[in-house]
């Protein structure tokens, strides 16, 4: 471990910008449920666990036209609890070693918490959208505005929201989160294409960039895929997951950790 530690810290210290790729594992040191697996998802709430309900069906568009107060109350709860939550110190280490390099930091993540932007990350590609932000369910237009002024009272024995719900501010209808779901063919992309052409161009104007991915599993590759294109170059890949590290083909470093266990101790070399 103490090698592979040597390693990622001279890859990072080395690189002159840093691309940090995000997954639901970032979290879980704030106190974020990561939803892995039915279990992990029914121990975060037990109400769904006694009606059956996987994670996977609740975060499907159709409840929110078929059964707005079931849909919105497992989002009205997660919007509550993300706003409740305060990043982990892990944050703060790495938008400290980017802020050291010419190029900068930017991050990707297909995490909607908004966790990054809380710690004061500039420059945040979210690939799966933000709970923080809406548009309309039908939808009506293009539009997407901020959640800042909206509370959903949510009962926590049935995890139903109670009305009145978010609504549209332009045709009056059901709102519902900018979040891209399962076989959702309603998810307005715009808000998220602009932040990834944003990424997009920073990547081009930099010549050597360390990847740090952290908590991204298997399950849906879509932060693995990024952090494995953007360190296709140079290799310069840091991994860092304590359940799925592997690295295909020793493309990069492999730390079997958790996030804030890993970026604490790679600090020390780091810094």
């Amino acid at each position: 471990m103490t090698a592979g530690l040597d390693r990622a810290a001279e890859l990072i210290r080395s690189a002159s910008a840093l691309l940090v790729c995000a997954g639901a594992g970032m979290g879980v040191d704030s106190g974020l449920p990561d939803f892995r697996g039915d279990h992990g998802f029914w121990r975060a709430y037990p109400p769904y666990a006694r009606l059956g309900l996987r994670f996977a069906e609740l975060a499907d568009p159709v409840h929110f036209a078929d059964d707005p107060e079931l849909a919105w109350g497992f989002y009205g709860h997660r919007l509550g609890l993300y706003r409740r939550t305060t990043p982990h110190r892990g944050f703060d280490l790495l938008r400290k070693w980017g802020a050291a390099k010419p190029g900068g930091v930017r991050v990707f993540t297909s995490n909607v918490d908004g966790q990054f932007q809380r710690a004061g990350f500039g420059g945040v590609a979210e690939a799966h959208g933000s709970i923080h932000h809406l548009q309309c369910l039908r939808p009506c237009g293009a539009d997407i505005w901020p959640a800042d002024d909206v509370e959903v009272t949510v009962d926590p024995e049935t995890m139903r929201a109670r009305p009145p719900l978010p609504a549209c501010p332009h045709c009056g209808g059901l709102a519902r989160p900018n979040i891209l779901m399962f076989g959702d063919f309603a998810w307005l992309p715009e808000r998220t294409d602009v932040q990834l052409a944003e990424l997009r161009e920073w990547r081009r104007a930099q010549r050597d960039v360390a990847v740090v991915e952290l908590g991204a599993g298997t399950a849906v590759p879509t932060v693995r895929r990024q952090a494995e294109l953007a360190s296709a170059a140079n290799a310069a890949l840091v991994r860092i997951n304590p359940r799925e590290p592997e690295i295909r083909h020793g493309r990069g470093v492999s730390l079997p950790l958790g996030a804030l266990e890993a970026l604490t101790s790679l600090d020390a070399r780091v810094s």
